[in-house]
This record gives structure tokens, sequence and C-alpha cells, in this order.
């Protein structure tokens, strides 16, 4: 088994594909449309499937928001520099809602994203991915 994609309803399709793409540095891989049953799909990420997951951005025509839930988390990137990461974050425009810095109680360095619909995406430095795709 493999993961392949996340989905996440957003309220606002190009807002989302715009944060993912120019804040977070994921590629526009996909869209379709589908007037019968009134939604939009944009999958976005740093490689397309199998070789990569990806995160399906579904747009309900009609829906601005949606409530978080309590089961929600959050998305996980690995990024070479997490305070490299999320300085070019801010200058993009992107909201940093945990700067980087280590994890309580570890030594592993970690910052918090929140996209526009407010789903949260934690960065975790990771050696392996310096020199990587993404966001760096």
């Amino acid at each position: 088994m493999r993961l392949l994609h996340t989905m996440l309803r957003v309220g606002d399709l190009q807002r989302s594909i715009d944060f993912y793409t120019q804040v977070m540095g994921m590629k526009l891989l996909r869209t379709s449309e589908n007037p019968e049953y009134k939604y939009s799909l944009a999958f976005v990420g740093y490689g397309n499937n199998p070789d990569h997951a990806e995160l399906e951005l579904t747009y309900n025509w009609g829906t601005e928001s949606y409530e978080m839930g309590t089961a929600y988390g959050h998305i996980a990137l690995g990024v070479p520099d997490a305070y490299a990461a999320c300085e070019k974050i801010k200058a993009a425009g992107g909201k940093v809602t945990r700067e980087a810095g280590p994890v309580k109680g570890g030594t592993t360095v970690i910052a918090f994203v929140t996209d526009p619909d407010g789903y949260k995406v934690e960065l975790i430095q990771r050696a392996e991915f310096a020199g990587g795709q993404g966001l760096r």
C-alpha cells in the first residue's frame, strides 16, 4: 500500500492553489471540473503519484468555508531548514503560527503554518531534504 493523496475541502480554489504553489512551493499537477455534481478539484504537490503523495483541493461550488472540527490535526512537510522556510513563507505572504524551534521535550526543529482555510501545516526540519524538491 502507498499513500496517494490527502483531500482538503477549500472555500476558494484559486486562493488555495496560490497558497500551496506560491507560498509552499508545490506545483499544480492537474485540475478537473464536475458541473453535474458542482465541484472542482485541483491536485498539488512536489511531484506526481505514485512517487509522491499529493494534496487534493476540493471546492464544492457555493461553499465558502468549513468548520475544522476537533479530529483534524495537520499536514507535515519535510524541509531542510525550518528557520529559512518560515522566512520564505512570511515573505510570500504566508502565516507562520509557530516559529521554527525545537519541539517541546525534544530536539527536532519544527514550525507551523496556517493555510487560507485554517488548515495547519507542520514543517519538520530533516537533513535528508537538503538539496531536494519543494520548499527551501
